[in-house]
């Protein structure tokens, strides 16, 4: 048993590291080195899914219900395969749009509505407050179960005693110091993000110890426990039985929830740095979603087994590590499940208190003219108080949800709630992001039907005081009770409150919207929201202003929302005895939805604003100009990015042209260089025995011997040449046939080896053992061999120069090697040797060796018969020239 003491302690220093990483994270991103930057760290930022209900509502689930958790994250998995379409519409939209919350998103689509902002995030508010007691209610059933001396709520305990009252503190204060730090709602929370990002880590690697050690300490292996479940017909029968209507209903309602929860949408749309993420967060999130469900079933079984039916499954995480004494896991797993509950807590609270303070209490200190001439920087001051004072009251609120009716329901029935409560969200979000006939009214009307029905269907039955109106209907009137509503029967509570929710919800906008008309305002947010990835469309916003205001006004307004710096950057050098254009006051709008919401910056600018009304003919004309302009400049673009393509080959092929003038006077100097050297020699020493008919036979020998020298120097060179072209004009005179390499090879060093002796650079042979038979030309192949061996010589140092050559077989192929100590060859150069009349300069100085045809002679005849020839070199590492053959197949004719 754990003391209450160390379990306290333990918290508080959690905390604190959560408090140190997200101080770290900030500090990062103020020096521009953003510690979110990773697509890894999206994926676990998302992972804020997992709350304490995952970590211990999914095995009392599993325990109740067998594989009914599972739909949970089926949902989410699924909608991944569609965020190429849906989240990265919405990226595009939140980022074009300056969007600081869901509540912002559905508001700016319907024409910047207040009314919508404001209904979206009472409707927010409501639904989440439950979600937040179940983290608070599995914050206080792990203190209690870790530590039996430590007092579990139960509507009589003292709230000193109450450890989840603490941490509703502790992540008020976390909330408000990394989520309110600045006006600018858009602006990353990059440390909050990176101490969520850690928690997903912390509750995963906590989930999968626990796992482990039931199915591997505890018991044997998984089997077993499978095993020992199969002999009890009772658990048997629970986990291969579960509610149809159920799976189907929370398979949707975790669908919407992975982008409709207010802490979704925050990590997903408004945290998120780069787009490209999606994609890999398509594949990590649904991997780390199988991950920590993986012992799910098999922790439920255990608990089954070893603790008995009386223990709610709720507690099976916390209670299992006991069973064997392992008091460190018990403390770990408490950690994980308080890294579940808090990181939802600290997004969820900080997402909330942006809707709270921008769509209801600064529309309404406007409407109360609250601001008078408030300094500069005055009402940015009053929005970080409310958002902080809005995080401390949405927390008192699920706690106080948690004190009245959280007992009386399991961990998993009050999340549902809230799921279902988001739901509602889905008709306005997504038929307004696809649907450009979707309407303002038609979007409310929807929204006020189904949180109403949620409410009295789900919401109201989650409180104890309401069994009666359950059993008997409002006034006895049994077909209007909250769970046989209409005279629907036989469904799960949940799927029959699901059901008519979004029944009406949906039904009812798409009514309204397809009888209904939209203003100028709706019909330009319906074009910018629904042609998102059309990129032309964005600009049509600037021309929905007419009128003006002067920009004295303006300038004064951005100052006393974001400060008198601020509106200097913002409104620049405009004079203040003028009046602000169409693009001013649209960039200040632009600006101010950044720090207080789309509908509320559209209130701001439009109090002093003298803005003429648009028809609808008007805004049509403007998008079709706007669709009409953009095709344009697409075929403009179309057009110059092929005259940049074209340009680019004619560049590409100038500069090889130019290359291969540079290379041809390159190899005409060096050729007649070669030629002038031995004719010039046979010259002289021709003339010399012409005029010097007396000389001994010695001389005259040596003489000769040096004509003779030079005029073979001559014929390989002109040889070269000939072969070259031979080898271009398919007229070389092929000889193939089968021989055996080893011999060959060994003929043609004993040939060299007077050379490598004068030069004093030691020759080794290591061939093979087995025959090698190839199928080629031999000449031509010896002509090969002596080119690489000539190579080596040239570039190997004297007295300590060494050059092998190898010979081996494998796979079908025949590989020759010859391998020198010379100087070698810069990575860059291996390919460029290759080409034709390139020369080789020694690194050690001199001149250019050769004519530059050797190499690439070489590599064609190889290639002749199916084979290659490459280098393998490194400055100061020497060289290693191969040629492979293929070996002929032992059926094919010799």
């Amino acid at each position: 048993m754990l003391q209450s003491e160390t379990i306290i302690a333990v918290a508080l220093g959690y905390v604190g590291l959560l408090f140190a990483i997200a101080w770290y994270g900030d500090r990062r991103a103020a020096t521009g080195r953003s510690l979110i930057a990773s697509p890894f760290v999206y994926a676990l930022s998302l992972a804020v899914y997992c709350t304490a209900w995952t970590f211990f509502g999914s095995v009392g689930l599993a325990a109740e219900s067998g594989m009914a958790f599972l739909p949970t994250y089926l949902g989410p998995t699924l909608m991944a395969v569609l965020w190429p379409i849906v989240l990265i519409k919405m990226l595009h939209v939140a980022r074009a749009q300056r969007i600081t919350s869901i509540a912002d998103f559905i508001a700016a689509r319907y024409g910047k509505s207040a009314t919508i902002a404001a209904l979206v995030t009472v409707m927010a508010v409501v639904a989440i407050v439950p979600y937040i007691a179940l983290q608070l209610k599995a914050v206080s059933i792990s203190f209690s179960v870790a530590a039996r001396d430590w007092p579990e709520l139960d509507g009589s305990a003292g709230l000193l005693t109450d450890s989840a009252l603490y941490i509703a503190l502790f992540m008020a204060a976390f909330a408000m110091i990394f989520g309110t730090r600045r006006i600018d709602a858009t602006e990353r929370h990059e440390g909050l993000v990176a101490a969520v990002a850690f928690e997903s880590l912390v509750k995963l690697l906590a989930f999968l110890a626990l796992g482990i050690f039931v199915c591997f300490f505890l018991f044997s292996s998984p089997l077993e426990i499978f095993a020992r479940a199969a002999e009890h017909p009772e658990l048997r029968a629970g986990f291969t039985g579960t509610a149809s209507d159920n799976w189907l209903t929370m398979l949707l309602l975790a669908m919407f929830a992975i982008l409709l929860l207010p802490r979704q949408f925050q990590v997903a749309v408004v945290e998120n740095v780069d787009p490209g993420h999606v994609r890999q967060a398509m594949w990590l999130f649904p991997l780390y979603l199988l991950l920590i469900n993986l012992f799910v079933l098999p922790i439920a079984l255990a608990g089954k087994l070893l603790l008995g039916a009386d223990v709610p499954g709720d507690r099976y995480v916390l209670l299992l590590p006991g069973e064997a004494g392992a008091q460190w896991l018990t403390l770990l797993v408490g950690i994980g499940g308080l890294s579940a509950a808090t990181s939802m807590i600290i997004v969820e609270t900080t997402a909330l208190a942006t809707m709270i303070s921008n769509d209801l209490v600064l529309p309404g200190l406007l409407r109360a003219r609250a601001f008078g001439n408030a300094g500069s920087g005055a009402i940015s001051r009053q929005l970080l108080l409310s958002r902080r004072l809005a995080i401390l009251a949405v927390l008192l609120l699920g706690y106080a949800y948690f004190r009245i009716a959280g007992e009386t329901r399991s961990l998993v029935s009050i999340g549902l709630i809230s799921f279902a409560g988001v739901a509602q969200l889905a008709p306005a979000l997504f038929g307004g992001l696809f649907w450009k006939e979707a309407t303002r009214a038609g979007a409310m009307a929807g929204l006020l039907a189904g949180f109403l029905i949620w409410g009295y269907t789900l919401l109201l039955p989650s409180f104890g005081f309401a069994a009666s109106l359950i059993a008997d209907g409002p006034l006895g009137v049994a077909w209007l009770s909250p769970h046989r509503l209409f005279g629907m029967e036989g469904l799960q509570p949940l799927s029959h409150g699901v059901f008519w929710s979004l029944l009406v919800n949906a039904a009812v906008f798409v009514i309204i919207s397809l009888f209904g008309r939209q203003d100028a305002a709706e019909s330009a947010q319906a074009a910018l929201f629904v042609d998102a990835l059309t990129p032309g469309q964005r600009d049509a916003s600037v021309a929905m202003w007419r009128g003006g205001a002067p920009v004295q006004e303006l300038r004064a307004l951005v100052a006393r929302i974001l400060g008198q710096e601020q509106a200097e950057r913002i409104i620049g050098r405009a004079g203040d005895d003028g009046s602000a254009d169409a693009q001013l006051m649209q960039k200040v709008e632009s600006e101010l939805a950044a720090a207080i919401g789309s509908a509320s910056a559209r209130i701001m600018v439009a109090s002093i604003a003298r803005e003429a009304p648009l028809s609808m003919e008007e805004v049509l004309d403007i998008l079709g100009e706007t669709s009409q302009a953009h095709y344009q400049n697409r075929l403009l673009e179309q057009k110059s990015r092929a005259l940049a393509r074209t340009t680019e080959m004619l560049e590409r092929s100038n500069q090889q042209l130019r290359e291969m003038d540079r290379i041809k006077d390159e190899f005409l100097a060096t050729v007649t260089h070669e030629l002038r050297t031995p004719l010039t020699s046979i010259r002289a020493f021709t003339e010399i025995l012409r005029d010097n008919p007396a000389l001994d036979d010695v001389e005259r020998s040596r003489f000769l011997d040096i004509v003779v020298g030079e005029t073979e120097r001559l014929t390989r060179l002109i040889n070269q040449v000939l072969d070259m072209q031979r080898l271009e004009s398919q007229g070389m005179d092929w000889q193939p046939s089968r021989f055996e390499l080893g011999e060959t090879i060994a003929t043609g060093i004993e040939s060299m080896r007077h050379l490598f002796d004068d030069a004093d650079v030691a020759l080794r042979y290591e061939g093979t053992s087995d025959e090698v038979v190839v199928e080629a030309d031999r000449d031509r192949i010896t002509q090969v061999l002596l080119n690489l061996l000539a190579n080596a010589l040239k570039f190997t140092p004297a007295q300590d120069g060494r050059v092998t050559v190898t010979l081996d077989s494998d796979a079908g192929w025949a590989r020759v090697c010859v391998q020198d100590n010379g100087p070698g060859i810069a990575p860059e150069d291996h390919e460029l040797i290759f080409d034709k009349f390139h020369q080789s300069r020694d690194p050690r100085g001199g001149k250019p060796h050769g004519t530059g045809l050797g190499l690439p002679i070489s590599r064609q005849i190889v290639a002749h018969f199916g084979g290659s020839l490459d280098v393998d070199s490194r400055p100061g590492e020497g060289a290693r020239f191969c040629f492979r053959l293929p070996l002929p197949h032992s059926g094919d004719a010799a």
